[in-house]
């Protein structure tokens, strides 16, 4: 590098210099509690015991893989991962999509923004109370939907201890929670579109549905291709808040997964080799799929993260 790229490099430095500085508050963040951390995956390639530490437990190469992909547990709580994220992305990655989109054509401002905080509201409320609200919604016995089923004459359903309707519920407490928070990203990418375009569409008799489909969707569908990408990454896991105040034990051939069976069987059952070898086999196939659904997304001449 040449002596007056250095200097123009100095005077950048200074004059942004706090910007840089603001910017070592989240780099520290993540060395200290993303990066520093992954040095515990070794645990994963060893007995571990808290007495010997890392340095003193037995190395047992592959062993903990091998009872991992041997146990009956680990297709059960792979397969209801699998299926839980499927069912939340085929079903709840659009409704963001559709609340931007409607709040988009509200025109009455006072109205806009009540709804906007009625919908961004439930993400800023614990899951404990989530679900809790949810669970008492949902009761057979005083639950206002099933007081609704019994008013016409139907039988009361017990939701949340169903195999084939906890699934359904599990979903749709995801969307109440998150919908409306999601769709924030999208209504900015929206705000973004030049407004003769909208102009030059009605001049040519598009009606809003025509609007909408012709213009709005395809200007923010590098916004899509790009939150895809970044949903892909978490389809290995079930946050597991959400999951762990709704499940029950009478739901657990369709509830239990990957970060509830790491809770049970590492933290309370201390099987920390076993449990770290789960995360670690978690955290390589979210990987691919982020890869691999980046490049699919690239090759469809979309924007990509890289």
């Amino acid at each position: 590098m040449r002596v007056g790229n250095y200097k123009g490099l100095g005077k950048r430095l200074r004059r942004n210099r706090w910007l840089y500085i603001f910017l070592l508050i989240p780099i520290a963040y993540y060395i200290i509690f993303k990066y520093v951390p992954m040095y515990g995956i070794i645990i994963a390639f060893k007995d571990f015991r808290i007495g010997l530490g890392f340095g003193g437990s037995r190395w047992v190469g592959l062993a903990q893989f091998q009872r991992l992909f041997a146990s009956a547990d680990f297709y059960r709580i792979l397969r209801n991962t699998l299926l839980l994220n499927v069912y939340a992305l085929v079903f709840g990655f659009p409704v963001p999509i559709i609340i931007a989109l409607l709040l988009n054509e509200i025109r009455l401002l006072s109205f806009k923004k009540i709804a906007q905080s009625i919908l961004y509201l439930p993400h800023f409320i614990s899951w404990v109370v989530l679900a809790g609200i949810f669970i008492q919604m949902l009761s057979p016995s005083t639950g206002i939907i099933n007081v609704v089923l019994k008013a016409i004459g139907l039988t009361p359903i017990y939701f949340m201890a169903d195999s084939f309707w906890w699934p359904v519920m599990f979903v749709l407490s995801g969307i109440w929670q998150g919908a409306g928070w999601g769709s924030i990203i999208y209504l900015a990418a929206i705000s973004n579109i030049d407004p003769e375009l909208y102009e030059a569409a009605r001049i040519d008799g598009a009606g809003k549905f025509g609007q909408i489909w012709n213009i709005t969707l395809p200007c923010i569908k590098g916004t899509v291709a790009i939150m895809l990408i970044l949903r892909m990454g978490s389809m290995m896991d079930v946050g597991f808040e959400h999951i762990y105040n709704l499940q029950n034990p009478a739901v657990f051939n369709v509830a239990d997964v990957i970060s509830t069976y790491v809770y049970r069987i590492g933290i309370q059952g201390a099987q920390y080799s076993y449990t770290t070898a789960v995360g670690l086999f978690q955290s390589i196939v979210a990987f691919i799929l982020v890869v691999a659904t980046n490049r699919i997304v690239r090759a469809m001449g979309e924007s990509s993260l890289w």
